[in-house]
C-alpha cells in the first residue's frame, strides 16, 4: 500500500486502534488531549499480555503507519517490552505489560473532569 500523505490525526487514530486490536492488544483506551496538551490530539493506552507481545505490537505498529502514511514514529523501550512508547506526532501510543500499567496508572493523569475515559 502507497503511503498517504494527506491525513488527519483521526485516521492516524483509527489505524492504531485497528492494529492494536488486531494484534490482540487488551484494555485499549483513548483519550482525547485536544485543549489539553499541545503534545499531540491523542493518547492511545493498551495492555499486551507479555514483553514479547507488547514488543511485537510496538514493532508492527510502527511499519504499519511508515508503509500506509509515511509516518517516521519515534519508538522507546521496544527492547525491553514492559512499556513501549511510540510517538506518531499527531497521536501518541503508550504500551505496557499489565503489572506495569497499573503501577504507572497513566490515565488517571489524563482523565477528564468528569472521570471518564473512551474505550
Amino acid at each position: 500500500m502507497a503511503a498517504q500523505l494527506d491525513f488527519s490525526s483521526e485516521d492516524l487514530l483509527a489505524r492504531i486502534l485497528t492494529s492494536l486490536s488486531d494484534d490482540k492488544a487488551e484494555d485499549i483506551v483513548q483519550i482525547d488531549l485536544h485543549g489539553k496538551s499541545s503534545m499531540g490530539d491523542y493518547m492511545v493506552i493498551a495492555s499486551g499480555r507479555s514483553t514479547r507481545q507488547v514488543s511485537a505490537m510496538s514493532e508492527k505498529l510502527v511499519e504499519k503507519l511508515k508503509a500506509e502514511f509515511g509516518v517516521n514514529a519515534r519508538i522507546e523501550g521496544k527492547e525491553t517490552g514492559d512499556w513501549v512508547l511510540i510517538d506518531t506526532g499527531d497521536v501518541i501510543v503508550h504500551l505496557f505489560r499489565p503489572e506495569v500499567r497499573e503501577f504507572y496508572q497513566l490515565e488517571k493523569m489524563w482523565l477528564p473532569s468528569g472521570g471518564t475515559l473512551q474505550n
